[in-house]
């Protein structure tokens, strides 16, 4: 069997996703909502199509933007503060997540925003080297940078659209869940999962560096 190139395997993550987005777009708890929350990712999908042929990226950054992907619709199919699961935990382990951790919300979108940070930072650097962009020690503190950055830009957007579409759906979609510092603690979460991400880049860049001499000796 022939081993697929990293573009026909991103092109097969494309493809998944285009399922699984299909799937959860059907009946979502709140369309409108479900529609606020893919106007991002609709552009980024043109996006794809369109550079798709000039993308560079490998099988490990593709895995990671899809699995981002994949939690992102989750999200958007229930919208972020009425995910169940707690509801899939009690069927798996016989309790709910919020009963074990004592949380008295909703935390799901919390796991996004360090997601974000997590899953894909490591694709952001890899294509800024492919860019021939950045090098040494910019590829790893640069994407961290633009982690925050994007964070607050993206909390300022979803604010304004908040505000613009208003009621209900404009709660729904903020998803503060009645904390005044549901974006600070969005953005440093994403920063942390940033850290981590380039934390175990840099770990993994060292290691290999380490074992690249030794073989040639």
């Amino acid at each position: 069997m022939a081993r697929l190139s990293d573009q026909a395997y991103t092109d097969l993550l494309a493809v998944l996703f285009a399922v699984v987005w299909v799937l959860l777009g059907i009946d979502p708890l709140y369309r409108h909502d479900w529609m606020l929350e893919n106007m991002l990712v609709v552009a980024l999908a043109a996006a794809f199509l369109w550079w798709r042929k000039r993308l560079r990226i490998s099988k490990l950054s593709s895995t990671l933007v899809f699995l981002f992907l994949c939690v992102h619709e989750t999200g958007a199919h229930y919208t972020y503060s009425e995910v169940p699961y707690d509801r899939w935990a009690e069927a798996l382990i016989g309790t709910s997540i919020s009963e074990l951790f004592g949380f008295s919300r909703n935390h799901f979108d919390r796991l996004e925003h360090f997601f974000y940070g997590l899953l894909l930072s490591y694709p952001m650097r890899e294509a800024y080297i492919h860019a021939q962009m950045l090098t040494g020690r910019l590829t790893y503190t640069i994407p961290i940078t633009i982690t925050l950055a994007f964070s607050a830009l993206y909390e300022i957007l979803e604010w304004a659209a908040a505000e613009i579409v208003g009621g209900d759906l404009g709660v729904a979609y903020l998803g503060t869940q009645g904390d005044v510092w549901d974006a600070q603690k969005d953005m440093a979460l994403a920063g942390f999962g940033s850290i981590l991400a380039m934390a175990a880049a840099f770990a993994s860049q060292r290691q290999r560096a380490k074992v690249q001499p030794s073989r040639a000796g």
